[in-house]
């Protein structure tokens, strides 16, 4: 159905829970604000670390910077590898590429870090690009990195699917034009993806190969 699958990277790939909540919360502690419930440090998987801590927390813009340097520190210097690939992603993503799928990942998280996690836990042979936030930026446009994906490699895009476990996968498909599945496994719930006009909603790796190949 769809020769070109965009993949987002934290909640659809990888559980990447510990890793982001446990670096959130050491930036946190740094601002002087501790003792916070997971639930709203797992608000941050997802969008850009600045539009979060402002959003979440408050803090202006001079404040949300330092927070994302030291955020960034803690989480480079090795927390980013804490994560796990959730089951059947590997075999779905061979599979796909030997069916003849283009996959694409497409992800707010820098490259600089995004590319050397799909390295490290062995998944970057199955992509052919990486569309990914530059380190600089403040947003969470997904719109615009699925917008890079297609212009970079000349995609069509009734050919394209964004898969996300967020509303803001789903949005930023939508806004660009392109078919979306949701994923429920990661870090949204149906009820959102739902809302975002997802076209499909899948509940593990199985399901959203019975919806990109039929099996």
């Amino acid at each position: 159905m769809y020769k070109n699958i965009m993949f987002d990277l934290d909640g659809t790939i990888t559980d990447s829970e510990r890793a982001i909540t446990s670096s959130v919360r050491y930036a946190l502690d740094r601002q002087g604000i501790t003792d916070q419930p997971i639930e709203k440090l797992r608000r941050f998987i997802g969008p850009s670390l600045f539009d979060s801590f402002t959003r979440e927390f408050g803090l202006d813009a001079a404040a949300a910077e330092e927070a994302v340097r030291d955020y960034r520190q803690v989480y480079e210097a090795g927390r980013m590898y804490d994560v796990d690939v959730y089951p059947g992603i590997e075999e779905l993503l061979k599979e796909l590429s030997e069916a003849g799928a283009r996959l694409i990942l497409v992800t707010s998280k820098p490259e600089v870090f995004s590319g050397r996690i799909i390295e490290k836990v062995g998944l970057r042979k199955y992509f052919c690009h990486i569309s990914a936030a530059l380190p600089a930026t403040k947003d969470s446009d997904k719109t615009r990195l699925i917008e890079n994906a297609v212009d970079a490699l000349g995609l069509d895009k009734d050919e394209c699917v964004m898969i996300g476990d967020t509303w803001y996968d789903i949005d930023g498909a939508k806004r660009a034009g392109v078919a979306s599945i949701g994923v429920t496994y990661g870090f949204g719930s149906r009820d959102q993806l739902e809302e975002a006009g997802a076209d499909h909603i899948a509940g593990d790796a199985g399901e959203i190969g019975l919806i990109l190949l039929g099996r």
